[in-house]
């Protein structure tokens, strides 16, 4: 039998991981979005210089998603649930936090950087692929993030 209360803490650590880190894409992209959007107005055939920088930082958001889509996977919620105890349930919930905080964090700070770099596409448009290094570095540790989350859900012994 599953216990309601384990399953239902781990489900709310899949919620962590999978809102926080949409929410920051949202937040990053609207962010580089808007300065692109200023500098498409002046020059339409900037766009494919810009659609990888508006881009970039919606993917924490996927990030999240996987993150919660292999704890339901180990929950066995697609298929037949498995006994989990309410400690199992803090130990998911605890384990999905990398990849939410992470994403929140790192999706707004990379629209930033990705906002200067739509900037510098303005001014020098052949410049662009700085921009998206920058906005990569700070992909990286979204990725650890996600990363974390793997590990530590692999770590957590669930089922009988």
């Amino acid at each position: 039998m599953v216990d309601p209360i384990g399953l239902a803490i781990a489900l709310l650590g899949c919620v962590v991981a999978a809102l926080p880190a949409g929410i920051g894409s949202a937040i990053g992209i609207g962010y580089v979005a808007r300065v692109a959007s200023g500098v498409l107005a002046e020059d339409p055939k900037k766009f494919g210089s810009l659609f990888i920088l508006v881009a970039l930082p919606g993917t924490q958001g996927f990030y999240g998603f996987l993150g919660a889509f292999l704890g339901m996977m180990k929950l066995g919620v697609l298929g037949n649930l498995v006994p989990i105890t309410p400690w199992q349930g803090v130990q998911m919930f605890a384990a999905c936090l990398p990849v939410g905080l992470a994403g929140l964090v790192t999706a707004m700070w990379q629209g930033r950087v990705c906002a200067a770099g739509a900037e510098l596409v303005a001014k020098r448009a052949s410049e662009g692929t700085k921009g998206v290094i920058f906005g990569a570095l700070v992909e990286t540790y979204a990725v650890l993030g996600l990363l974390a989350t793997i590990f530590l859900q692999m770590g957590v012994k669930i089922g009988s």
